[in-house]
């Protein structure tokens, strides 16, 4: 009993630290403390100090110090390494969708992002449409008026896919105007025309349709491809400069490129290249429209 009172009491005694000037030994400063209290101090300062290193650690830039941390240049490289692999990711997405429609196109198919799928939740075989007078006088009305129209002439023309010679019953609008300095010819692979014209001259749709490609190559630079009805499709290549984008609509004779010599391969001046697929078959434009 004895041990453990002798015990308990030197944890509770009390020690005095204090300060004396040596010369006139006059009391500067003085504490006075357990050995409870001064551990209890020195935790204190522990966890003071272990905080407020981590705060600097945390919140300023010393934390680059430590070894294998990023600093921010490297941390930089990286958000920017990130973000150029999403855009490329995004742009090998739409080189496929590309690659995928024009293979479509070329073999006489019908893209599939463009098929529009018929809601399999409705039932319509009891719809019943009745014309009205108005609706018919109407439609003769539309029918009178589109007789003149590009847009009506080449999308009412009844052109069947095996039927090539019905396509002279289309009216083609030409692209530019212009001297023919290069002619169709298959046994050296040039399914196409060029048209000499002048420098920086406006391109026209020849039919309306869907542009379904623009883009650059090397061989024929600045490159827009049309999807019209009919399974025609008409590619204008070495412009200037391209007025459309992708998915747009255009109508017969609308502006959608300027004439140039763009890319590095197969020109030699200011020309257009022009070609006419049908049903992925190549035709010889000068046949079909006037130049």
């Amino acid at each position: 009993m004895a041990k453990n009172e002798k015990r308990k009491g030197k944890w509770s005694d009390r020690f005095r630290l204090a300060v004396f000037n040596d010369t006139t030994f006059e009391e500067l400063w003085r504490i006075r403390l357990s050995k409870a209290n001064a551990l209890m101090a020195a935790a204190l300062l522990l966890v003071a100090t272990l905080a407020a290193n981590t705060s600097l650690i945390a919140f300023t830039s010393l934390r680059e110090f430590i070894p294998g941390y990023p600093d921010v240049e490297m941390r930089r490289n990286i958000l920017m390494n990130a973000i150029m692999l999403d855009s490329l990711e995004h742009e090998l997405e739409i080189r496929d969708k590309y690659f995928r429609d024009l293979n479509d196109v070329i073999s006489g198919r019908q893209p599939i992002e463009s098929v529009t799928l018929r809601d399999s939740t409705r039932d319509y075989s009891n719809i019943v449409f009745n014309r009205s007078a108005e609706d018919s006088l109407f439609r003769a009305r539309v029918e009178q008026e589109e007789k003149y129209s590009l847009q009506a002439s080449s999308s009412s023309s009844g052109t069947s896919a095996g039927e090539i010679s019905n396509l002279a019953n289309i009216h083609f609008f030409p692209p530019v105007k212009g001297i023919i300095s290069s002619n169709y010819d298959p046994r050296t692979r040039h399914y196409a025309i060029d048209i000499v014209t002048q420098p920086k001259a406006v391109v026209s749709s020849t039919l309306e349709g869907t542009v379904i490609m623009t883009g650059w190559t090397m061989e024929t630079g600045f490159v827009i491809m049309i999807q019209h009805a009919n399974n025609l499709v008409s590619v204008y290549k070495h412009n200037a400069r391209l007025l459309k984008e992708m998915g747009d609509r255009v109508w017969a004779g609308e502006a959608i490129s300027i004439v140039g010599d763009s890319g590095e391969l197969y020109t030699s001046g200011p020309h257009l290249h022009f070609e006419l697929w049908f049903n992925g078959e190549p035709l010889d434009p000068a046949q079909y429209v006037f130049f």
